[in-house]
This record gives structure tokens, sequence and C-alpha cells, in this order.
């Protein structure tokens, strides 16, 4: 084998196992009457197949693999980290080839005497319904954790109470959580989640539940008794922070020492962190604004207007219609400000009001012609997470619902 350092584009790796098993699955099948030469790599940036496999092909030998895969996948396209397998004869004569094309699809080219016959095999998730639960002792992050769960399960439960708690501010210790999600898994292997199926957040003495309901009018989360949980503001611009400043009619301001207002709420967190339309749109300013440094303003339906100031990025442009948590900038620390937050502002027919307090109509509840669909569903959603028993799915990635 030649050494790295004459591969050019191609970078050499131990692959995890089950990885390497998909790229040594085609060799499998090569007739051995030969030694063979097996070579594991990585797409490197910048790179086409004749780049990577320069120092181990020659263009004819390059050419006779894109040609023999053109019917199936073009080699064209190949895409950065994504692995690759190549077995040779002692003669340089290719064996066979692999491409992980992602996560389910692989293509696979092995010699059928003097050809090359390449296809795309592809995979099957094993779709599982599993629960989790635990208390919160200091945030929502480490109860996932503590449940033996991954972050993106912290960050999708909170996105489906969002218009109901704040979780920079609202939940506290001994607080806990339920939820059964869909896990999907490849070889035996955890890959990631899916949906949350039902979910059960309790705060002290309230009890929020949500269920999960794909209609054929309607879809998205509801509580059990049918009402959507989407409601026209999100609770916060921001996934996760902590409020630094409250709305207040006289408070001293940091920077000039002066008593005035703080009509709104200063929400800190990481200069760059997302901040989201806690509403549908549309845009009425986006850039300098004074005291707010970097700002947008946002006109919604019912003479609402809200205002993100501070920020380190401006991501949309005047007269812009936004969707309800669209990404619209960047927390930062622009105008006068003393550290990295958002200033969270919003009016109501011109008047400032409490953001925090804000309480907000639920979106169009279900159907009458679809309530008993949703019944049933509801039932079987909520009796998960008692543990019930469920059965596991095999499905392909084109199946796999939002």
């Amino acid at each position: 084998m030649k050494p790295v350092s004459a591969l050019g584009a191609l970078t050499l790796i131990l692959l995890p196992t089950h990885l390497t098993s998909l790229i040594e699955a085609p060799f499998a099948r090569v007739a051995v009457r030969e030694p063979l030469r097996f070579i594991r790599g990585t797409v490197a940036p910048n790179t086409s197949l004749a780049t990577a496999l320069r120092a181990l092909l020659s263009p004819a030998g390059v050419h006779d693999l894109v040609q023999a895969s053109r019917p199936v996948y073009d080699l064209a396209r190949l895409s950065i980290g994504h692995p690759f397998g190549l077995a040779l004869g002692q003669n340089g004569v290719v064996a066979a080839f692999s491409y992980g094309i992602d996560g389910l699809r692989t293509l696979k080219v092995t010699r059928r005497g003097s050809d090359l016959a390449a296809e795309v095999v592809t995979r099957s998730y094993d779709l599982r319904i599993e629960t989790a639960s635990a208390r919160i002792r200091s945030s929502l992050f480490g109860a996932v954790s503590d449940a033996g769960e991954q972050d993106q399960l912290a960050i999708d439960l909170a996105d489906i109470f969002a218009w109901d708690v704040d979780f920079n501010t609202e939940l506290q210790k001994d607080d806990s959580f339920r939820v059964a999600v869909e896990k999907l898994y490849l070889d035996g292997r955890f890959s990631r989640y899916g949906r949350i199926v039902s979910a059960e957040l309790v705060r002290g003495s309230r009890v929020l539940r949500a269920v999960r309901f794909d209609g054929t009018a309607t879809a998205g989360y509801f509580a059990p008794d049918g009402t959507p949980l989407r409601k026209a503001f999100l609770r916060s611009p921001l996934k996760f922070s902590r409020i630094t400043s409250g709305f207040s009619t006289a408070r001293l301001h940091p920077i000039l020492h002066q008593v005035r207002a703080h009509l709104g709420v200063d929400l800190g967190a990481p200069e760059g962190t997302p901040v989201m339309a806690s509403s549908d749109g549309v845009v009425t300013s986006a850039g300098w604004a004074g005291d707010y440094g970097n700002a947008i303003r946002v006109r919604h339906a019912g003479g609402v207007e809200t205002l993100y100031g501070h920020l380190s990025r401006i991501g949309v442009r005047q007269g812009e219609r936004v969707k309800q948590g669209e990404p619209i900038g960047a927390v930062g620390m622009t105008g006068l400000a003393t550290g990295p937050h958002l200033d969270y502002r919003m009016t109501r027919n011109g008047a400032f009001v409490n953001p925090m307090r804000m309480v907000a109509p639920p979106a169009a509840p279900i159907p009458a012609g679809e309530r008993a669909a949703f019944a049933a569903a509801r039932d079987q959603a909520l009796a998960l997470l008692d543990g019930s028993p469920h059965e596991s799915q095999q499905i392909a990635q084109g199946t796999l619902r939002p």
C-alpha cells in the first residue's frame, strides 16, 4: 500500500466497525484468486474521484469506475467526510469499490469477469418507540442526560412546550418529564431520534401533556383535550437563556447609572445564540437603532410589534416576512450593553407590555371530522408514557415523517 502522503486528497482512517462493514460488504462477493489490496478512506474537501484515487488508479481505471456507476449514481457528487473503500488486484485492476452515499444508501461496484457492475443498496432503520424520564435537578439538559439520552431530545422537548413554558426561567428543581420518542437504529446501533410521540412535563402542581397527531387537515402537538399547543407567540425568542433584567418602569441603568424605565426583558445568552421570531410577521426595520445597537422590529397581527436589540448579526431585511421560530439574528452586545444579551420588547397598539406575561391565543382546534381519530391516537400515545408495549418497524429513509 502506498503511504498516506502519496494519496493526495485521500485521507486514510481507521473506521468504526459499523462503517467498516459498510465498506467491506461488496468485497465479500469478490472471488479471491489473488491477494487483494484494501484501501479505506474518506472524501477530503475540494476532491473529485479522479484526484482522490490518482495515486491508486490510472485515468482509464477511474473512467471505467465512473462509467460503470453512472446508471445508478453519479460519482461526480462526492460529499466531504463520506467513507469509501477500494479493493485492488495485484495488477492494479479494480476488484470492488464502495461509497457511502448517506447513512442508509451505499454504492457498491464489483467486478464480474471483465466488467464492473454497480448497484445502490439501501438499508432500513429499525424504528423503536422508547420511553425516558427524569427529575430536573439543574436544567432540562441535565435531566435528559440523567435519563441516558442526548441533548437533541431536550431541544425537541423544549420545542414542543415552547408556547407554554419559558425554559430559561420557569423550570424548578424536582420538576420532571416523561417522554415516548421514536428512536432509529442501524445495525443495532442508535442512529438518531425521530418524532416525540407523547410527552409530559410536571412543573410543581401543573402537569402539561402533549401528543403528536398527524391528521388529514391538521398536524402537530396537542393537549389531551385537543387544544393545539402552538400559539400565536413563543414564550421566549431564545431556546435557552436566563433573564438578567425584567420588565420595569424604574430600573437603575447599568451604564448610564440613572433610574429609567426598562420596558422589555433582557435575556442573557452567549454571543451568537440564534434569536427566533416569536410570531409570524413582517420586518419593519432591521439595522442600527441607537441604544439598542443592531436591532430588528417585526409587526404581527392584532397590533403587536416585537423588538430584538443588541444583536451581533441581523439575518433579515426590512419588508421581509418571517415565520414563528425562524432564526432572524444572533445575540450580541451592540449599543448600550454591558454583556451579550437580547433586549426583547413588545408593544400592543403602541403601548409597551411585558412579553413574559403575554397571553397568546391558541391555533385552530382539530376539525370535528378528525376528533375521533385524534382520540384514538391520543389514547395510544399516552399509554406509551406508562410503558405499554409497542412494535418496532423497519423504515427506509424516504418514509420518515417530520
